[in-house]
This record gives structure tokens, C-alpha cells and sequence, in this order.
């Protein structure tokens, strides 16, 4: 039996033998460009409704929809590209995403009135909603002992996209306009298309799907590039060494489902989100959905409310104040220095995440902003008002950094993906709703009621007590008893639970060996994605985390 073990292995196995190398720098730079341009395409909100309302004489609510629309498409395109990346393979979901996101990005530039524009808008928005399938695609091809800390290096591409569109658009508006700036923000997503034809495609996928020559030809050469070595013996699919082990839990429980096994997968992934309103989970959810929403509203509001208060205040502040001392470049100038709060903003919530709890850090984070956003209310100062929006930038990142790995800790294991996956989707309308704020009162000199209520709902967030979460130096499994279950959703779920805590590693740090509690409980690399992206508030839609957690069990 020994000696038949030592003749095949499987794809976890290879990984760890090729090792990270040149390979996975390069997969990291097709996937990093691609949320590189994510982020310079949200970014872009902050520039464009200003300037096409001051071009087309827009009303307030106008400009607010330019920015609602793309969060929508996002919703949708969440949803679509990760089952069409799970049928067709990460390859073509890519080429899929990356021709819509390039393609209505630089059509934008030719927009001949609103309507075209909006429509258009949207239609990025759903490319955008990709953004999980380069994380999830990236993963795939990293040793689980690397999870953890390529997760961290890969969500910074999302805050340097964010400064460089800030410096793009310092550079472009007042020279040009607007139409220049879309056109070059959509070149990222240009590129992906160039270097398509170099990229490969996803061995896990590969094998799952029975393609074993495919992934095993990848994986020589990921152990050529690396300087390294595959296991001697044959590669095996995680699916065959699961039919010869059904006796026992598998650490290498098939990651995709055939399609046979799609629809009873779809009908688990609904069961486990209406697990999240059984009596027991029900509080924990809707204390979840608000601190996701208010973090989402902090988030964009902040950036959306940098470029109103800079392009606004002329026209709403008194001639006495200090209104026909801004420079023309001011906006830019604004936002760029607002974007580089992200750096210590991502540095202080890993600082302080561990050692003082994700909930006393959350609320030391909320109250910073609400601070910071108070003095707001008043007409400040120039440089001031920039200082203020950059602590609240900083203290909204962090908030929204800790949140993503904290929503998992709060749900029993069987249903901790979908949990984090609704609240994220949830966050997402706070997204759609903040530009009503950040722009329609703002733009009608209502400065004062919008600042309370961006104070008002950041608020109601830190006074949101959600069960508190395992310790996360532990990383211990939350047992799911049989009182979480709604009776109709207990049988169908039973099959689904995970092995106990007793086979995951505990003495591994605990940013990173949370990462591999994840991908050793299978939650699926989307999830992964999300919850250890500590730069990036990802896109989600409403049962994407709910499916693919069972998808890719």
C-alpha cells in the first residue's frame, strides 16, 4: 500500500515541490494588473461625474448614477463571471472580462450624451465584478505555506491603482478632459489583452475537470521556470483519490464539481444562505449587513465626497472664506494625497488586528473617523479639509480591512463563505446608495447634512456587537451545532460539513495560517480571495460566496 502511495501524487503536492518562483511572479503580474485597473476604474468615479456635470449641465441626482451604476453592474458581474470561469475555465472567463471592462471603458471616451454614458458605465461595472477570478486564479497556482502572505502583496496592486489613477488624472484633466482620462484608465485592461495569449490556464481547473495531461504539462513547466522538480510517480486528480477514500474526510476534496453535480451543488449553496436566518444566526447576520454597509458607505463616500468638497466648495462657500484661493489643480491634488491614506491605513489595522481584537480595532477605527469627519461639518480650511479626509480615508480602509477577516470568524464553518459573501454583497449597496450623499447633497450646498449623516451611519456601525468571533491565534473551527439548522436545511446540509479542528495546523502565524484554515476547510479561493485581501473591498454578488463554497467543494 506504501509503495503504491509513492507512485502518484496530487496537484497540492506538485505545487509544493515546484515552489514559488518565476513562475508565480508572473502569474502575480497578469492577475495584479488586473486588479490594478479594477481599482483605476472606481477611482475614475471621483473625476468623471464632476467634470461631465460641469460639461452637460447634469442635475445632482444625475451625477450621483454615473457612480450607482458601475456598483450595480459590479453586482451582476460578480455573479455571472465566476460560474462562467467555474463551466468555461479561468482562461476564457478573463478574456471575457477583460474585452467587456477595456472595450465599454475606452467606448466611453466616445460617449455622445448621458444615457450612452450610463449604459456604458455599467457595462464596466460588470467587468469589474471579475476581480474575485484573478484572486481565486492567482491562488491556485501558490503553495498553500505562500497563501498568506501573496495575499497581502496582491491586494496592494488595488491601492497603487487607486494613487496612480489619482496621479493619471492630476496629469490628464487639466490639460485635456475627461474623455482623455477614460481612455487611457481603460489601457490596463487594454493590456490584459495583449499578454492573454501567454496566460495559463488554472491546473487545478485542469485536473478537476479530468485534463490531467493539460495541468501536468503546466506543472513542468512551473518546475522548469522555478528551477525545481515535480514528485516522481503520476499525478492524480483530487476527485479519484476522493472516490478511493469516501470512507474518511479528504484533505483534497474535489475543488470543482462536474456538471451533473452543478444543480444539486446550487440547491446546497441557497440552503446555506437561508441558514443565516435561523434563530440563532439571525442577529449576527443583520449586525454583519450593517457593519458592511456602513463600511462601504464610509469607503466610497470618503472618496466621492473628496472631489465634491473640492469642486463644490467654491460655488457653496462664503466670499469672505478662502474660496478664490484654490488652485485649478486642487481636486487632483486632493485625491492624490487622499489615496496615499490607504499605505498607513493598511499598516495600522495589521498593527493593531492581532494584538488588540478585530472589534476594539474596528471601533478604534470608527471613532478615528468619525473625528476626523466631524470638523467637516464647518467650512474648514483648504489644507485642512485634505488633512481631515485623509484620516478618514485611512480609518475607513483599516475598518473595511479588519471586517473582511473578521465576518468569517463570526459563522459556524458550514456556512462561513457564504456569510462573509452575503455581507459583502450587502456592502456593495452601500456602495450604490453613498453617491446619493457624497454627491446629490453635497452639490446642492447641503455640506453640513451630509456630513451627519456619514457620521450617523458610521455610527450605527461601531454599535454593531456581533458575536464575538474565536480568537484568531487559535484557529479553531465554530462547531455547528444542530440548534443553527433550520429543520428543512439540516438533512441537505449535513453532507457538508467539514472534518474536525483537530487535523488543521495551529502553530503557523495567524494572518497566514488563517489563510490555510480557509483552504483547508475547502472554502472556495473566491472567499479566500476576499476574506485576506486586506487592501481591497471586493465585489461579491448576493449568492456568489453561497454557491462557490459548495461549487468548489
Amino acid at each position: 500500500m506504501d509503495d503504491e502511495d509513492q507512485l502518484v501524487y496530487t496537484l497540492d503536492d506538485a505545487l509544493d515541490s515546484a515552489g514559488f518562483g518565476k513562475f508565480q511572479f508572473l502569474v502575480l503580474a497578469y492577475a495584479g494588473l488586473g486588479w490594478f485597473a479594477e481599482a483605476m476604474e472606481i477611482m475614475i468615479l471621483s473625476f468623471v461625474g464632476p467634470a461631465v456635470k460641469s460639461q452637460w449641465n447634469l442635475s445632482s441626482t444625475q451625477e450621483s448614477l454615473l457612480s450607482t451604476v458601475v456598483f450595480a453592474g459590479m453586482l451582476v458581474g460578480a455573479y455571472s463571471w465566476g460560474l462562467f470561469s467555474d463551466h468555461c475555465g479561468r482562461r476564457k472567463g478573463f478574456l471575457g472580462i477583460t474585452i467587456i471592462t477595456s472595450a465599454a471603458g475606452f467606448l466611453s471616451t466616445f460617449s455622445p450624451n448621458y444615457v450612452s454614458l450610463l449604459i456604458l458605465r455599467c457595462l464596466v461595472g460588470v467587468g469589474l465584478g471579475g476581480g474575485p477570478v484573478f484572486s481565486s486564479w492567482f491562488l491556485e497556482f501558490v503553495p498553500a505555506s505562500h497563501r498568506g502572505t501573496w495575499m497581502v502583496v496582491f491586494s496592494a496592486f488595488w491601492t497603487f491603482g487607486t494613487i496612480f489613477e489619482a496621479a493619471l488624472a492630476w496629469i490628464v484633466l487639466p490639460k485635456l478632459n475627461w474623455r482623455w482620462l477614460l481612455a487611457f484608465s481603460s489601457l490596463p485592461s487594454i493590456a490584459q489583452l495583449f499578454f492573454y495569449w501567454i496566460v495559463p490556464e488554472s491546473p487545478r481547473y485542469l485536473s478537476m475537470k479530468g485534463r490531467i495531461t493539460e495541468a501536468h504539462n503546466i506543472l513542468e513547466k512551473i518546475a522548469q521556470l522555478n528551477q525545481s522538480k515535480l514528485p516522481s510517480g503520476l499525478l492524480v486528480s483530487d476527485s479519484t483519490i476522493g472516490l478511493d477514500e469516501e470512507s474518511a474526510p479528504s484533505k483534497y476534496t474535489p475543488l470543482l464539481s462536474s456538471t451533473r453535480k452543478l444543480v444539486s451543488d446550487f440547491k446546497s449553496g441557497f440552503s446555506s444562505f437561508v441558514m443565516l436566518f435561523s434563530s440563532n444566526l439571525i442577529r449576527t447576520t443583520l449586525l454583519l449587513w450593517l457593519l458592511f454597509f456602513g463600511n462601504a458607505f464610509s469607503y466610497y463616500g470618503i472618496i466621492l465626497l473628496t472631489s465634491e468638497l473640492s469642486s463644490e466648495e467654491r460655488k457653496c462657500a462664503s466670499t469672505v472664506l478662502r474660496s478664490e484661493n484654490l488652485q485649478d489643480d486642487s481636486l487632483y491634488i486632493n485625491v492624490f494625497i487622499t489615496s496615499l491614506a490607504e499605505l498607513p491605513g493598511i499598516l495600522l489595522s495589521a498593527i493593531i488586528v492581532d494584538r488588540f481584537g478585530r472589534k476594539l480595532s474596528m471601533a478604534f477605527m470608527f471613532v478615528l473617523a468619525c473625528i476626523f469627519l466631524l470638523p467637516l461639518i464647518f467650512h474648514q480650511h483648504a489644507t485642512l479639509t485634505t488633512a481631515l479626509l485623509f484620516g478618514a480615508r485611512m480609518c475607513a480602509i483599516g475598518t473595511f480591512t479588519v471586517a473582511s477577516i473578521y465576518a468569517p470568524e463570526v459563522y459556524p464553518t458550514a456556512i462561513r463563505a457564504t456569510g462573509a459573501g452575503v455581507a459583502s454583497a450587502v456592502g456593495r449597496i452601500g456602495g450604490m446608495v453613498c453617491p446619493l450623499v457624497a454627491v446629490g447633497l453635497v452639490t446642492g450646498c447641503h455640506l453640513k447634512e451630509a456630513i451627519i449623516l456619514f457620521e450617523n451611519t458610521i455610527n450605527q456601525s461601531n454599535s454593531t456587537p456581533v458575536a464575538p468571533p474565536v480568537p484568531a491565534p487559535l484557529l479553531q473551527l465554530i462547531p455547528l451545532t444542530s440548534q443553527d439548522i433550520p429543520a428543512p436545511v439540516s438533512t441537505a446540509l449535513q453532507e457538508n460539513i467539514p472534518p474536525p479542528a483537530s487535523n488543521l495546523n495551529t502553530t503557523i502565524s495567524p494572518v497566514q495560517g488563517y489563510v490555510e484554515q480557509l483552504a483547508d476547510d475547502e472554502i472556495h479561493l473566491s472567499a479566500l480571495a476576499y476574506t485576506l485581501t486586506l487592501a481591497t473591498p471586493t465585489m461579491p454578488s448576493l449568492f456568489s460566496f453561497s454557491m462557490f463554497s459548495h461549487v468548489f467543494r
